[in-house]
């Protein structure tokens, strides 16, 4: 099979959910109390944010989990795909932040760990190469200088 074919029948999947993806999201930002504030996006679905990180997470914990989120959509879709039967998948993400305003982030360090059947070293490298050169939204809203790095490991079982 060659390389675009290969492409194009793993982005089918993937691009029949991303093309019901709505172009513009909205969301609300209400203020609780002292620092604390209730995101609620447009389906309901709430996020309780707190700058003291007592009552809720902070806004760049939920950035962390963004990232973490597209990505495991696209990779789970791709691995699938590549008629991968996946058990699990876990990613554990950390990311390190400028030490003056404004703190974006520089660097994240991801470990995505799999286990199932039929997976490959080549089958997981294409998940995440797809992922973050072409389909996950978080990663490419991010600064373009921050350095990425990624690590997995995987279980056939």
């Amino acid at each position: 099979m060659t390389e675009e074919k290969e492409i194009h029948e793993l982005e089918g999947g993937l691009e029949a959910y991303k093309s019901k993806i709505s172009q513009v999201n909205k969301a609300t930002l209400t203020w609780d109390k002292e620092l604390i504030f209730i995101g609620r996006t447009n389906r309901g679905y709430e996020v309780e944010y707190d700058a003291q990180q007592q009552w809720g997470c902070s806004p760049t914990e939920t950035l962390l989990l963004s990232v973490a989120g597209c990505m495991g959509i696209d990779m789970v879709s791709f691995l699938q795909k590549m008629k991968c039967g996946i058990k699990s998948y876990k990613m554990d993400i950390m990311g390190e932040r400028n030490p003056t305003p404004p703190q974006y982030y520089t660097s994240i360090d991801m470990v995505i760990t799999v286990t199932g059947s039929a997976l490959t070293a080549k089958k997981i490298e294409r998940a995440i190469s797809l992922s973050q050169e072409k389909y996950c939204s978080v990663y490419h809203s991010l600064r373009k200088d921050m350095k990425v790095k990624v690590e997995y490991t995987f279980e056939n079982t």
